[in-house]
């Protein structure tokens, strides 16, 4: 799966260099609101952090192709229902803390100005499972998570600021149970690009 992603980024690299594009790399951090979306978890936001890495390969005046890495982190709380989900669990304010190595790569378009809207599929890698959310140790998540990102951001001069929202597609959990765990985050950052 990773050859995939290297070759992807390598062609992309190599389409903008033999079409004159503009590239750009970066560095970005900010705060990542994120939660487990289903009824084993509390609704509320919880925030963390995320930081990483960015290209911007432009493919004309108004389009580039932006491949970032990133760490970002999301944390949840069971609430009182998980007990029901699972009935063997006694506990039910258990916080499950995931941390992510996530590939974003998005379709950014220039509106007007430095106004940007972006779009794409961000693929997630789980760097550490919450294997003491069960009382069994079972590992409750699964190692990789898919999602829809959609957001839009300012580029003003070689800063970038970013607002997005990221929307889990695949069921997270390793477990078996109905219930379905999805993440969801509302993502700010602020970039610099070199």
């Amino acid at each position: 799966m990773i050859n995939r992603y290297s070759t992807l980024i390598v062609t992309l690299l190599f389409l903008s260099f033999s079409a004159d594009a503009q590239f750009h790399i970066g560095v970005k951090a900010g705060v990542n609101a994120g939660k487990i979306d289903g009824k084993s978890f509390k609704e509320a936001f919880n925030y963390s952090y995320l930081l990483g890495g960015f290209a911007e390969i432009g493919l004309g005046d108004k389009v580039s192709i932006n491949p970032e890495v990133l760490f970002s982190q999301t944390t949840s709380t069971t609430d009182t229902s998980f007990t029901n989900t699972l009935p063997d669990f006694n506990n039910d304010q258990v916080k499950a803390k995931l941390n992510y190595l996530s590939v974003p790569i998005l379709v950014n378009l220039r509106l007007i100005g430095p106004l940007h809207i972006e779009a794409g599929p961000q693929f997630g890698i789980l760097m550490n499972k919450e294997k003491n959310l069960l009382e069994n140790g079972e590992q409750a998540f699964k190692k990789g998570d898919f999602s829809m990102v959609g957001g839009a951001g300012l580029n003003i001069s070689s800063f970038r600021l970013t607002a997005r929202y990221v929307i889990g597609l695949s069921d997270i959990k390793d477990v078996a149970v109905q219930d379905q765990w999805k993440n969801q985050a509302l993502q700010f950052s602020v970039g610099i690009a070199f």
